[in-house]
């Protein structure tokens, strides 16, 4: 089933030469609600930033589905969510052709997929056949249903959450799907005092009922392309493409990354600069994101795992070999 909410009251706010202090802004506005995760909200608002979409995958009750309402709620725009269960269908998320009789002729009604910010929760539970129809907007931002394309309003972004594929009922995310996420992201457990500090906050009421957004649509496709613009040096480039090399030869990858997968690293390293208020990609943004890009697009050999290898371990062995370039920096 899927849900619209309003959203009123945001800030007007304009990107900034030296640094992008709108995403700041965001992501503090999220951690009212978020508490002690800061790298993790970082890294959501860095794939929003860079036009991507994020999966956060995790144990339930961990915080997926606040953090992604978070977000919805922080950007002014229109927001649908999805709750995906085994019997939803493809035509419940693009949309269907109705017939109308008085005009002899068939009319197109939208899906939740039309919209600025989805939230598609717990998308493994799903069928294979439904997570399909999520591929066409993710990738060309468009939908198309009975042989014509409709486009997706911009700017679009998905936020999926997904329970480890181990729990019951869950259908894994094909390697297709899954290499569509510019990052996968882990919430993880909150710390002792944090997890005091939730029960506190949440005495009488959620903190999302007063969360006010901070940007609207219009000002988040400027900071957008202002991310775009962020300078890389050549040196860079060829470091992330070693990067990706690595994991196709590593000899426990059955295969490595996709070339979509350096892409979206470089365009997600220019994201995390400009929210770091650096006016140019050093290495640190690089590999700082590199597990969260590329771990998910890295499949290893069923003996492989066995022994414990998983894609996470390629990349962090991938990231000791291929050397950091030292002239980085705009000239």
């Amino acid at each position: 089933m899927a849900t619209e909410g309003p959203v009123e009251g945001a800030e007007r706010a304009r990107p900034g030469a030296a640094g992008l202090p709108v995403f700041g802004r965001l992501i503090d506005n999220i951690e009212r609600v978020i508490l002690g995760k800061h790298e993790a909200v970082e890294k959501v608002v860095a794939t929003v930033a860079a036009r991507g979409h994020v999966l956060v995958e995790d144990l339930p009750g961990v915080g997926k589905t606040i953090l992604a309402r978070a977000l919805a709620l922080s950007v002014q725009g229109r927001y649908r969510r999805v709750q995906c269960t085994p019997d939803l269908l493809p035509s419940d998320v693009t949309g269907v052709s109705v017939y109308d009789p008085k005009e002899s002729k068939f009319n197109f009604r939208p899906g939740p997929v039309f919209t600025n910010v989805l939230l598609v929760d717990e998308v493994n539970r799903a069928t294979p056949r439904t997570q399909a129809a999520f591929l066409e907007a993710m990738e060309e931002r468009q939908v198309s249903v009975d042989g014509t394309a409709y486009g997706v309003p911009m700017p679009f972004v998905v936020i999926a959450t997904q329970n480890p594929v181990e729990m019951a009922g869950t259908f894994p995310l094909p390697e297709a799907q899954l290499d569509r996420f510019m990052m996968r992201v882990s919430i993880g457990y909150p710390d002792d005092e944090t997890e005091v500090e939730m029960m506190r906050a949440q005495r009488e009421t959620h903190p999302l009922r007063d969360l006010k957004p901070v940007m609207d649509a219009e000002h988040l496709m400027t900071a957008q392309n202002a991310v775009r613009k962020v300078f890389v040096h050549e040196s860079l480039r060829r470091y992330v493409q070693q990067l990706v090399a690595e994991t196709r030869r590593h000899p426990h990858a059955a295969f490595g990354a996709s070339p979509r997968g350096g892409l979206f690293l470089v365009r997600a390293a220019q994201a995390l600069a400009a929210i770091r208020r650096s006016a140019f990609v050093t290495p640190d943004h690089v590999k700082a994101l590199a597990q969260t890009v590329l771990a998910h697009r890295v499949h290893v050999k069923p003996h492989s795992r066995v022994q414990g290898m998983d894609g996470s371990r390629v990349i962090e062995e991938v990231l000791r070999k291929v050397e950091v370039p030292v002239d980085y920096e705009p000239r």
